[in-house]
């Protein structure tokens, strides 16, 4: 069963990064037209500020599934690393209260964010200068829902792994 779940959370987590790269890419776009049409035009692209700023947190929020399944989050753990050194069965454990706590994290902005979503698609709130540039707020709250809830899901399966596949270093002391 476990299997099936990390196989799904793995995948959907591999789209999401995917999604996140052509929102990258779009960015890139976005960006590279407002400066040619500045420059050569005197025309800049209204909105791109507001462009800049939703699709960073899409990116941010699409990504951290993946780069928390690959393993890649960067953290401070010089500390970890001295435990894992002299104690290797205390650092894993570290490792997954660490892990734990970050589940924790990502569930509390799940918890924070779903009624701001549910506001936003209920009201229709926009961000932007009216006339100028507007965009929904809705589709940036669902994202960092979505995003959290699947960083919570992986950062799970990170403490289960061990547990459920039955290594015994959680068990032996050092």
């Amino acid at each position: 069963m476990r299997d099936i779940l990390q196989r799904i959370a793995d995948g959907i987590a591999m789209a999401a990064n995917v999604l996140g790269t052509f929102v990258v890419v779009l960015l890139m776009a976005v960006v590279n037209y407002d400066i040619i049409a500045r420059g050569l035009f005197n025309r800049p692209f209204m909105g791109a500020v507001e462009v800049v700023q939703f699709t960073m947190v899409l990116i941010v929020f699409l990504q951290l599934p993946d780069v928390i399944r690959v393993g890649r989050l960067t953290r401070s753990d010089g500390f970890l690393g001295l435990v894992s050194a002299r104690a290797p069965a205390k650092g894993k454990l570290l490792s997954r209260a660490i892990d734990l706590l970050s589940a924790v994290f990502m569930g509390l902005v799940v918890y924070a964010m779903w009624p701001e979503f549910l506001e936003m698609w209920e009201t229709r709130d926009y961000f932007g200068v009216p006339g100028v540039f507007t965009a929904p707020w809705w589709p940036v709250k669902l994202v960092i829902v979505f995003g959290a809830a699947l960083s919570m899901v992986h950062f799970l399966l990170h403490i289960a792994r061990p547990l459920i596949d039955g290594h015994p270093e959680l068990e032996s002391g050092s």
